[in-house]
């Protein structure tokens, strides 16, 4: 079995769980940005990772997955500056299961990440008292994915790959 961890990344988040995610994959593996891959072919299974972006899935990471699950075993993982448990959560991982209905989805992994500084200086000047809030919680994501959020994500990926052997 080949398996590919594939991961857009802004802020190094997302890539330190696609590094824990192929880090527990036994086998033949590959891990890429997802810019440097153009297809799916060869690998029977995929684990596709982006960081949450204007409240939902980025439009790259869309596009890719709609372009090339059909057929293939894949899963999900994401990291987000919200604390799990959160409402809006919900609607990010409803996405995915949408996007992969091509393909025979196995799950999905989320995690709270560090929120950019740059980000919360942007949402801070925002008029919306949401956007406000959300710069407010900034401070609380530093350090973010933690030593327990990247071990969950190890946990995933055990998880995942024990569903296609």
């Amino acid at each position: 079995m080949k398996t590919l961890v594939t991961y857009m990344t802004k802020t190094g988040n997302t890539k330190r769980i696609a590094e824990a995610i192929y880090g527990e994959i036994t086998g033949e593996k590959d891990i890429k940005d997802i810019k440097d891959v153009s297809n799916l072919e060869g690998y029977d299974l995929v684990f596709v990772g982006f960081p949450v972006m204007q409240f939902n899935v980025p439009e790259n990471v869309t596009k890719f997955v709609s372009e090339n699950v059909a057929g293939k075993n894949v899963a999900f993982f994401m990291t987000h500056a919200v604390p799990e448990g959160t409402p809006a959560i919900h609607s990010w991982t409803c996405s995915c299961t949408d996007l992969a209905a091509s393909g025979n989805y196995l799950g999905i992994f989320g995690c709270q990440g560090e929120l950019a500084q740059a980000i919360i200086d942007m949402l801070s000047k925002s008029d919306d008292p949401q956007m406000k809030a959300f710069a407010e919680m900034g401070p609380s994501t530093k350090g973010q994915p933690d030593e327990s959020r990247v071990q969950k994500a190890r946990e995933f990926a055990k998880e995942i790959q024990a569903k296609v052997q």
